[in-house]
């Protein structure tokens, strides 16, 4: 639970509202016990706490604006978010007040004023996404929900020459889950790395101008057949060519995840 808004260092009073503002924020979260971003009816989210704790503290509606929706369980290094205000309440002042309100398992790195124009999500030219999978036989119960436990020894060769496939501008709509409003599933890929392991974990860290519903994931789960020996590179690159999400391998879990960073 939050700390007790009363009790805070940084209560600020109501005091007189100026002109509109736009404030940014960049946050880092734990996931495990949030249903995502976005706010949904009954269920805990990073937006309904930040939203509410803002509203508590400018005494005005908040409607935050993310870089992007990250879903159930997974977790965040640098999100990006901002909103607009009139309340005088500087970002200095908001930044230490919100991390004397939220939960533990939320932590505002910094807030800054932006122009009004900035918008988190349609300003971003690039996220970097990072995928961690401990590759052992023995589980890490402390890694449980920060991995995606796999026992059987992965061929890092093989995931290797398919993630090199995934560089440049490619439609990928093979790795794009059901229910994605996204209507261009073409994306430029930046940069696509294997890690590792080391102490065991391997990670993946992909860079792009943009990212479809469960696209890393779809792409994870699909690696992993390839360093299983279930596909080799050319049925991996016939799956990225069909253009068909049947063709690809399983959604990897969300708790491997994390939004690394955004970049402007």
């Amino acid at each position: 639970m939050g700390k007790s808004f009363l009790a805070s260092p940084f209560l600020i009073c109501k005091g007189e509202m100026e002109e509109e503002k736009n404030i940014k924020f960049t946050l880092g979260y734990d996931g495990n016990r949030y249903h995502g971003w976005q706010r949904q009816k009954g269920v805990p989210t990073i937006q309904e706490i930040l939203e509410d704790r803002i509203q508590m503290m400018t005494k005005e509606p908040v409607r935050l604006i993310a870089s992007g929706r990250t879903d159930a369980g997974v977790h965040a290094f640098n999100q990006v978010c901002n909103f607009i205000t009139k309340s005088n309440i500087d970002p200095d002042s908001i930044h230490r007040g919100l991390n004397s309100l939220l939960p533990d398992d939320i932590f505002i790195r910094q807030a800054e004023y932006v122009p009004l124009d900035f918008h988190s999500r349609y300003n971003a030219k690039s996220k970097t996404y990072e995928y961690r999978i401990l590759n052992r036989r023995q589980p890490d119960l402390f890694l449980r929900f920060y991995t995606w436990h796999i026992r059987e020894k992965l061929d890092h060769e093989e995931m290797s020459k398919c993630i090199d496939l995934l560089i440049g501008k490619h439609d990928f709509s093979s790795f794009r889950s059901t229910g994605s409003r996204n209507k261009n599933p073409v994306r430029e890929m930046m940069r696509a790395e294997l890690h590792g392991p080391k102490a065991g974990v391997i990670h993946f860290v992909f860079e792009a101008d943009g990212f479809l519903r469960h696209m890393v994931r779809n792409i994870v789960g699909t690696i992993v057949d390839a360093g299983l020996g279930r596909i080799g590179l050319n049925e991996f690159m016939d799956v990225f060519r069909a253009r068909d999400r049947q063709m690809a391998g399983i959604k990897a879990p969300p708790q491997g995840l994390f939004l690394k960073n955004v970049k402007y």
